[in-house]
């Protein structure tokens, strides 16, 4: 799957992965709805960090579709909130 985090660029990312990330989206999600900001951040970072390390870089000229997209490390708890699905950023 390709994911691109904002303002960052694109990474080819195993299926295999998305049960990891799964859980701190999970967390991510409850962090959320509590107000939690300092969880938020924390966990937002250690989502971005596990698909970066996770992932392949995509050079910066390749023009893959990303099939997901998630915030940049800056993004605020209400533009996160705008990104949601049900499933939260990552489905499944």
């Amino acid at each position: 799957m390709i994911v691109r985090i904002m303002g960052e660029g694109q990474v080819r990312l195993d299926n295999a992965h998305f049960t990891e990330l799964n859980k701190l989206d999970d967390e991510l999600l409850a962090e959320m709805e509590s107000g939690d900001e300092e969880g938020f951040r924390r966990t937002l970072g250690a989502l971005l960090a596990a698909v970066r390390r996770l992932g392949t870089p995509l050079p910066d000229d390749a023009l893959e579709p990303s099939e997901l997209i998630l915030p940049s490390p800056d993004a605020t708890l209400e533009e996160v909130r705008e990104m949601l699905t049900e499933d939260g950023l990552i489905p499944g």
